[in-house]
């Protein structure tokens, strides 16, 4: 009996969430002319747009990006994701940018920043090329982290391994998997930066110190045609 009354409980705690997701959905498209999605929010919302993730403590409209999104074809004008494409596979990322197509208008955009593998890259082959930049982030990363400071793979290591990244992107991946999602007009912009007055200055660049986030990020615009 009490495993029955359990069971109840469940079913009626993911009812009373569906409810609540579908209220919050449809009250912001009631609510706003522009139909903008931000994936993966986390504790940052941003004004005007339709913040969403997935077991967060903030109440906000649930999108699980790794199954297909609750959104009607054709529903957003933009799509904005910061720094969490990484934390899921390359086959789920796949998948996220496919829903991410299905679901935006035609002329929609969407735009993702991500760790850049490149920058990863340049800390381990140019360690007698630093420039000063590069040598405030392993000093920054070294006290940060605790990390020994003997030798730059263990920053790599640790960028890795910390954060749950799962994937990490260079420009000519992120691009690929763009196109197989069938977007085009991939563009690259530095962070904040942007042709469209949407997309620009959307970024939180407050989450490293300065020009840390632009130094282990790429940024990235595509539309659907």
């Amino acid at each position: 009996m009490r495993f029955y009354l359990v069971k109840i409980y469940i079913l009626i705690i993911k009812v009373i969430s569906l409810v609540l997701n579908r209220l919050m959905i449809n009250q912001y498209f009631k609510n706003n002319k522009i139909k903008k999605l931000h994936i993966g929010a986390g504790n940052r919302k941003i004004k005007n747009w339709l913040n969403t993730d997935i077991g967060n403590k903030t109440i906000m409209p649930v999108v699980d990006v790794t199954k297909k999104f609750p959104f009607n074809d054709n529903t957003f004008d933009y799509i904005f994701s910061e720094h969490m494409i990484e934390h899921i596979n390359y086959v789920d990322g796949l998948k996220m940018l496919n829903e991410s197509y299905r679901v935006l208008k035609s002329s929609g955009k969407i735009r993702i920043s991500t760790p850049d593998l490149q920058f990863l890259i340049n800390l381990y082959l140019n360690s007698n090329q630093y420039d000063q930049t590069q040598k405030d982030y392993i000093e920054w990363s070294y006290k940060t982290y605790n990390l020994k400071g003997g030798n730059v793979t263990e920053i790599i290591n640790n960028y890795f391994q910390s954060w749950g990244h799962q994937f990490i992107y260079d420009k000519q991946t992120i691009e690929n998997s763009l196109k197989e999602a069938g977007f085009e007009k991939i563009e690259f912009f530095k962070i904040n930066e942007s042709n469209d007055k949407e997309l620009k200055n959307i970024e939180n660049d407050t989450r490293l110190p300065e020009n840390f986030l632009q130094l282990e990020s790429l940024s990235v615009e595509a539309t659907k045609i």
